[in-house]
């Protein structure tokens, strides 16, 4: 049979133990979500570089060039969703326990393909231009094709095809307005989200930082 200081000592190191355990949870909480973040940052620098892209492709149309970028932050934005995947599935295991977090990841992640499907979708848009300020082709401009310059002109319209283009533009314009609100939506649920992470790694660093003193002021009175 246990005398009480036995007793007693076991309860110390029980909880010494788990002290231990929650310790080593939220080192290892905040190491996967400050990799999330910097996951995060990287989406945002490939789209600064989309967006780069499709500035110069609407100047040069640099059609080649324009492909092979969109290749590039395709397999860029496939490494991210993949890593984000890995953490997701870290999250909600039984070491850690943080199914609430994991489902934030998720959320980020299904906006996150919103966001890129009406970023194309835009791009797309812009890049036929409005209906009504296409350009004629070579092959009805009048000075033919022979000497290779760019036609740039308007046709002109008939009363019908006024009316026609009218309606074209106005389904376009609705097109890109609603792609943008996609955007923006996405944007602002993207960032609430990573809001949430930020004061959640916060919480666990001021925690750690608090279970960090207690161990130096008990060993301090132990010392003493």
């Amino acid at each position: 049979m246990k005398t009480f200081d036995e007793s007693e000592e076991d309860g110390q190191m029980e909880r010494k133990g788990m002290d231990v355990d929650a310790g080593w949870r939220s080192m290892n909480l905040v190491d996967v979500l400050k990799k999330f973040l910097g996951v995060q940052r990287r989406r945002a620098e490939a789209y600064s570089k989309l967006r780069r892209g499709f500035s110069e492709y609407m100047v040069s149309s640099g059609e080649l060039a324009y492909q092979k970028l969109c290749a590039e932050i395709t397999a860029e934005f496939s490494d991210c969703s993949q890593k984000v995947l890995e953490m997701e599935s870290l999250l909600a295991n039984s070491d850690l326990c943080r199914a609430d977090l994991a489902a934030i990841l998720k959320v980020v992640q299904e906006r996150e393909k919103q966001k890129l499907q009406m970023t194309v979708q835009i791009q797309m848009l812009k890049k036929a231009g409005r209906p009504s300020e296409q350009p004629v082709s070579h092959e009805s401009c009048p000075r033919g094709v022979s000497d290779g310059h760019e036609c740039i002109h308007i046709r002109q319209l008939t009363e019908a095809d006024g009316v026609e283009d009218a309606e074209a533009d106005a389904a376009y314009d609705e097109a890109l307005n609603n792609a943008i609100r996609g955007v923006q939506e996405a944007v602002t649920c993207i960032n609430d989200l990573l809001e949430d992470v930020r004061y959640e790694i916060e919480a666990l660093e001021a925690h750690q930082l608090e279970e960090e003193l207690l161990e130096r002021s008990a060993a301090a009175v132990k010392i003493s």
